[in-house]
Formats: structure tokens, sequence, C-alpha cells
């Protein structure tokens, strides 16, 4: 039996990359039964007449599953955020970094409107940018509009399946655009009055952009920490986790605990202040969970 890739689920139809052709299937009733719902991502294996005319007979193992936006095997997640407009957000990365992590998805942080911020503005981001490098994320500063490190991103997306995800009105389908202008996706000014954009990606598909496959997804429509446990927490924050590793305590949580490393690490001014409070907010949140049951 062939075997393929979905890249495009829409309206109970789901489109398998086998090869160079792509096969319109239906997924076979017995999934519903088994509550087995096939993802963009999923390495599948189908049969068909034609490519209009196909079943999807199997769904192999997943390496990893996003929920919201739903697909699955994941190779990156291209986090976009702008430097303005709406304005840059450790916290809110922060939150996307922990999710990301936490799925075992690298993260490759993008930040976009360069163009738009002023001298002061452009050394923030040129502050923050080193930070999340020393911390050990790869970091791109871009421009849709004047391509500044739109080439950068090629090297990063070949051969690999990315999502793009961000808050709305970041600039991730002008990114992609200026990535591949034959897409033409869909893009809407900034809401003023919102303070953020309109949604304008109605459904996941995975598209070929240099040698890669990349999602322009709706982007995470709910950054709650649902599943993450407080051992977990440390472990999403790379810096922190190799800090931790000098704390004197094993299981360190970097509250309250005497000679913890990471606090230490603040005082001298190697981790920076933000990223620990960020921590902490997060820790607390996840504390305050109600338990399911």
């Amino acid at each position: 039996m062939p075997e393929g890739k979905i890249i495009k689920a829409l309206s109970g139809f789901y489109y398998v990359l086998n090869g160079s052709v792509t096969v319109q299937c239906r997924g076979r009733g017995v999934f519903r039964k088994n509550k087995i719902t096939p993802l963009v991502g999923d390495e599948v294996v189908f049969q068909a007449e034609n490519d209009k005319e196909g079943y999807i007979l199997e769904v192999k193992e997943r390496k990893n599953e996003l929920v919201r936006p739903p697909i699955a095997n994941v190779d990156q997640a291209i986090l976009v955020f702008s430097a303005v407009e709406p304005d840059f957000s450790t916290a809110l990365l922060d939150r996307f970094l922990v999710l990301v992590e936490f799925n075992r998805i690298k993260p490759i942080i993008c930040i976009t409107k360069m163009d738009l911020t002023n001298e002061e503005q452009n050394k923030e981001i040129q502050r923050f940018a080193e930070d999340y490098r020393k911390a050990g994320y790869d970091v791109l500063l871009t421009s849709s509009e004047t391509e500044e490190g739109i080439k950068e991103l090629f090297p990063y997306l070949e051969g690999e399946i990315s999502v793009f995800a961000g808050q709305s009105g970041v600039g991730k389908s002008s990114l992609l655009n200026a990535l591949n202008p034959d897409l033409d996706l869909r893009t809407n000014d900034i809401s003023s009055h919102l303070g953020r954009g309109k949604h304008t990606t109605r459904h996941v598909e995975l598209i070929r952009v240099g040698q890669g496959l990349v999602a322009d997804t709706p982007g995470f429509s709910s950054l709650d920490f649902i599943d993450i446990e407080i051992p977990d927490l440390n472990f999403c924050f790379p810096d922190i986790e190799k800090l931790s590793e000098e704390c004197k305590f094993r299981g360190c949580l970097h509250m309250a605990e005497p000679k913890c490393a990471v606090k230490a690490a603040i005082a001298d001014g190697e981790l920076p202040a933000y990223r620990y409070e960020h921590y902490t907010t997060f820790l607390q949140e996840i504390k305050d969970r109600k338990p399911r049951y």
C-alpha cells in the first residue's frame, strides 16, 4: 500500500502528499469508532484508485502532537514576534517557549518588523536577542518589507516540518510571503482599536517553502499550561536547567531553597531577571491550577 504525509485537512478531506502527487482522501469509519483523528503532518498508509478518491487506512505512530494548532510530527517551531506593532513581549515569548519545549519541539525565535523600530527600540531588541542567544536559542531579526534576515531563515527550513506560530498581527503571513511570494497568503492590517491583528488564517496546511514544509497556523488559541507539571517547568527553561545543576539541592525549585545557583546567577547578572520572574509566575500558575479528575 502507498504511504504519504497529510499536508492539509479541510471539510472532512485529508490531502496526502505521495512523492510529487497529492491525493484527496477520507478517513476510514474505524478511525471515528476508535477516536483517532488524522492530523496534518501524520504519516499514513492509504489506498486510492485516483487522486480524488482515496482512503486513509492507517495513521503511523507520531513523534509529537499539538492540540492547538492540530498538527503532528513537527520538527521545529518558528516563533514569530514583532519588534513593534504589537510591541515585543518577553513574557509572551517565554510562554510560547515553555509550550514548545514541553512538546520536545525545537524553537527558533524570529523577530519581525525591524524596519519599523526607532534607534532606541532597535537597541532594546538587540539586547533581548542577545539574552535569548545566551540562553541557547537561535534568534533571527527580520523585516518582510526590506527582506532583512529573510535569506538567513532558509537553511533552518531545509528538510524540516516547521510551525510558524505567534500572536495575531506579528506578520506570520507576511513573512511567509517574503519567503515564497507565490503563496500570496492573505494579510490584514493591525487593528488599532484592539491593539492586535485580525485572524487571517482559517485552517492548518503544510506548504512548500524552500526545501522544507511549513505550517502557517492560527497560532496557539490556548496558552495555558494544562499538561505541564511543576517538575517539567525547569526543563522548559534551558538556561535555568543548566544553572540548576549547580544548585545544592536536587529538585531545587529556585524559590526559597538555600545555595540556589539560579538565584546566584541573577545576582551576578548571568541570568536576566525577567527570565526568572516569568519562571516563578508560571510556577505559581501551575501550583494554582485546578486539579483534573
